[in-house]
């Protein structure tokens, strides 16, 4: 893999945790309101997945959204200014954290509803479809999601017609509070796609390597016209469902064990994670020496001084970003009114 591609999951990661983390206090101090999803330890799936996507693949997602408009290219200020409810945020301020949306780059949006997501996936591969074009769609979800009745029927609607569609569920163990062998019968996600002969693998969630690997297979398959395909990548969540969760439900020592596999690093400075050290990690059988920050520098990717630049970067990237939100406009009343679009018979959006 070349020093360019590495550079940019590295990059794509630390924005993303940097970003959730400010996105985190600015929530307590009032300035987003509502649900609040976050996505800290996750990042290696949206970063791996969609840079293995094009320009004209479609993006389909979760609530849990913010680090997927990201990295698929919607400008951080823009994220944050749909955070504070203002008019220049992705979808006007009017959509909030759980409904990001950006037309142009092909993102179609975060559901707040869960199971939302798969007839929206379905109707953008079938508009694909018809169109005849090499072109994918991109359908994110959690093992929670598997459990609605609009899975199956997706499922089956584009096994049946073998639409241009990559299902990627992004398993982190737990349905809100309930884990997943309280909440599934079958515990491995992947193997529900074979009642429809769809194509499944299971991939370790926390190497983005290994996702980019997967999904940039999976994606050419799609492309190809070889119909959909579906991938379960086994991740976890650092914090709690949301702001209003603590997450205590959770062994101390499954967190810790999931903490020392962080995809970005645990070597570099200033992580807002607390690790546990090598000695009580040892004692759990883990060893941190494969973090994906520690490969760079043994590779010669990037130095200390580079990994320092390039969080000084990304971090005058937010305080920018939040800057752009407070000044921001909010929506009028006159913004509101024309959203509703009354009158409005058909509009194609893909």
């Amino acid at each position: 893999m070349d020093r360019e591609l590495h550079i940019r999951f590295l990059r794509d990661m630390l924005r993303a945790r940097r970003m959730e983390e400010r996105i985190a206090q600015e929530y307590t101090r009032g300035n987003i309101g509502g649900f609040l999803h976050l996505y800290p330890g996750e990042e290696a799936v949206a970063v791996g997945v969609l840079a293995a996507a094009e320009p004209g693949d479609y993006v389909v997602t979760t609530y849990r959204d913010h680090v997927h408009a990201l990295v698929r290219g919607i400008p951080m200020r823009n994220i944050l200014a749909e955070l504070f409810g203002k008019r220049d945020g992705c979808s006007h301020g009017m959509g909030g954290s759980m409904h990001m949306f950006d037309a142009e780059r092909r993102f179609l949006g975060g559901y707040a509803i869960v199971g939302e997501i798969y007839p929206i996936a379905i109707g953008a591969a079938y508009t694909v479809l018809m169109r005849g074009l090499p072109e994918a769609v991109i359908c994110f979800f959690g093992d929670g999601a598997v459990n609605q009745g609009t899975f199956h029927e997706s499922l089956n609607m584009a096994a049946l017609w073998k639409l241009p569609v990559l299902f990627v569920c992004e398993n982190n163990h737990y349905q809100i509070g309930t884990e997943i062998h309280r909440h599934s019968a079958v515990t491995e996600v992947y193997k529900r796609a074979a009642a429809y002969n769809i194509p499944a693998t299971k991939i370790d969630g926390m190497d983005v390597e290994k996702v980019h690997a997967h999904s940039l297979e999976a994606l050419t398959r799609v492309r190809a016209g070889q119909g959909p395909q579906f991938l379960e990548f086994e991740t976890y969540r650092f914090r709690g469902h949301s702001m209003s969760d603590p997450g205590s439900y959770r062994p101390t020592v499954e967190v810790a064990a999931y903490e020392a596999q962080d995809p970005i690093a645990a070597e570099l400075r200033d992580l807002s994670m607390h690790y546990p050290d090598p000695d009580s990690l040892k004692s759990l059988g883990l060893d941190t020496s494969e973090s994906l920050g520690r490969r760079y520098i043994d590779k010669g990717h990037l130095d200390t001084a580079g990994l320092e630049a390039l969080e000084a970067e990304i971090r005058a990237e937010i305080d920018a970003a939040v800057a752009f939100a407070e000044a921001a406009p909010e929506p009028t009343l006159d913004d509101a009114r024309r959203a509703l679009r009354p009158g409005l018979i058909h509009e194609t959006l893909i």
